[in-house]
């Protein structure tokens, strides 16, 4: 029997930047589509059907040092152990196989602690290395906010009850469209107030509260103000947390900008789209620590595995933010765009309350990466 690893301790390894060396058993479609990466991450693909006789035929795609430990991991967890014991079997002494396969990879969150504010309290960026999904707890004199949460909304409560926090507030940016938003579900489970930009929201079929421009929510000594920011979608809201904190949703990557085609309407929002980034966001202090609800690629991650950056930065550095001139920026968000996330369609109409799928039909809505940004 081959041995296992969680998730989570994969998770801890790559945000401190380690060396793995990982045997991706799924097909060769899924593996291109969709892979564990990180900034010390070897990953190859062999598919388990083609290993059944053995892995000799691969053994010039594997270490050459066979005491080098090797990950093994498929969709759910089980064709990874018998990879696993192929290898063992080819002379391989520390081998491993991950606990849940990319299924369980897909939906770990690991908290990681942003900063103090001065007013009082902390921020907290909850990383899902799987799907490059980012949610944000902010904690102030024992109550908490939750912003851009995914549907794993266990991880959150159980976070926020180790530490003695009452989540008073949850929060989404805009109406999502990569993944099925937590938001509403938490807000019922724990009897805070949800809100939702209502440009967003004219479609959905329960209740929320309306978060508009200039919108103040306090949370313990902390204030956390609404920018409205469309261009991802028309109710694009940004939140200024403590005048240190600046979360951009899907309008502002660390690499990269929002893309404005997911609701079909790129022709119509790629002004507003650059009036939010060229005018909106160039009047904020450069000093504003950027924290947005994606990031695209392990070169983005601090060194601590967070994702954040100072928006004067951001500036200097994020080409989307230095096209000079308005038909170039319309062609860049416009044309080329990466394919559109998985079920999005599914997804946006989940998030507005019109679908109610199962705990399965969720995840498999939303297999694979996140695509929210313009390449």
């Amino acid at each position: 029997m081959a041995k296992t690893i969680s998730v989570k301790e994969i998770a801890n390894k790559i945000m401190r930047g380690e060396k793995l060396f990982i045997v991706d058993a799924r097909n060769a479609e899924d593996f291109a589509d969709w892979r564990i990466e990180g900034k010390g991450v070897e990953v190859v693909n062999i598919p388990y059907f083609e290993v059944l006789d053995g892995i000799e035929p691969y053994l010039d795609r594997l270490p050459k040092d066979k005491s080098k430990t090797i990950y093994a991991v498929c969709a759910k967890g089980g064709s990874s152990e018998f990879v696993a014991e192929q290898l063992e079997a080819a002379g391989y002494t520390d081998v491993y196989s991950i606990e849940g396969g990319m299924k369980a990879w897909s939906e770990h969150l690991e908290p990681v602690k942003i900063g103090e504010l001065k007013s009082g309290g902390a921020i907290y960026q909850f990383v899902r290395l799987g799907k490059g999904c980012l949610s944000y707890l902010v904690e102030s004199n024992g109550e908490g906010a939750l912003i851009d949460t995914n549907r794993m909304t266990d991880a959150y409560v159980r976070f926020a009850n180790e530490r003695g926090i009452t989540i008073k507030h949850v929060l989404d940016t805009h109406l999502h469209a990569d993944h099925i938003s937590g938001g509403r579900k938490l807000a019922e489970e724990l009897g805070a107030t949800y809100y939702l930009p209502p440009k967003d929201a004219e479609e959905v079929t329960f209740t929320y509260t309306p978060i508009q421009d200039g919108d103040r929510i306090r949370v313990g000594h902390v204030v956390i103000e609404a920018l409205y920011s469309p261009g991802h979608t028309i109710g694009s809201t940004s939140f200024i947390v403590d005048d240190q904190y600046l979360l951009t949703g899907d309008i502002l990557f660390i690499d990269s900008i929002g893309r404005p085609d997911l609701a079909g309407k790129a022709q119509d929002w790629v002004d507003d789209l650059r009036k939010t980034l060229y005018d909106r966001y160039k009047q904020l202090a450069d000093d504003l620590i950027v924290l947005p609800a994606h990031y695209m690629g392990p070169k983005e991650m601090n060194e601590d595995g967070s994702v954040a950056e100072r928006l004067g930065v951001l500036y200097k550095q994020n080409h989307g933010l230095n096209i000079s001139d308005d038909e170039e920026f319309r062609r860049t968000v416009t044309e080329n765009l990466p394919p559109q996330p998985n079920a999005y369609q599914e997804i946006r109409q989940t998030n507005m309350g019109k679908l109610n799928p199962t705990e399965e039909e969720q995840r498999e809505m939303e297999i694979g990466p996140n695509r929210c940004a313009v390449r």
